[in-house]
């Protein structure tokens, strides 16, 4: 049964300006680390990405899959695995609250779940190391003010 991990970090910027970094999947490989190339499949009416390629290599976990997006507003996004050769679940959202002096609280949960025999705690781990890079180059991206 896969278990979920969680962090959060705070941003110096309005939940505005972080959703538009988290949006910007074409950008991903610029800030992400595991993501080596992403390419937004669909979207919504609205422009938003509904379909997205993503080629990962997270050390322990290495794959070519497809997320399906789903927007809740203006203050979170969660997607769940559309198609993947090495994963049976990859799940995840971001969610922004915004807090006093224009700055913002990112929560990032994800699951991993691998096709492939791999011990609880490395799939944790794994899990731990995408969330933790992924919220520094957010951070790193978004208060640098680099993203367009």
């Amino acid at each position: 049964m896969a278990e979920h991990t969680s962090s959060s970090i705070t941003i110096e910027a309005a939940p505005a300006q972080v959703m538009a970094v988290i949006a910007d999947f074409a950008r991903y490989p610029e800030w992400t680390g595991e993501v080596k190339e992403a390419e937004v499949l669909a979207t919504d009416a609205e422009g938003r990405a509904e379909k997205v390629r993503l080629l990962l290599d997270a050390g322990a976990i290495k794959d070519d899959h497809t997320l399906a997006y789903s927007w809740k507003g203006a203050d979170e996004v969660s997607w769940t695995l559309d198609k993947s050769q090495m994963l049976r679940q990859l799940d995840g959202s971001y969610r922004l609250a915004p807090l006093d002096g224009g700055r913002t609280e990112v929560t990032y949960q994800l699951t991993v779940d691998v096709k492939i025999p791999m011990l609880g705690m490395i799939k944790r781990k794994a899990e731990k190391v995408i969330i933790d890079r992924a919220l520094a180059g957010l951070k790193k991206r978004v208060e640098s003010g680099t993203a367009s």
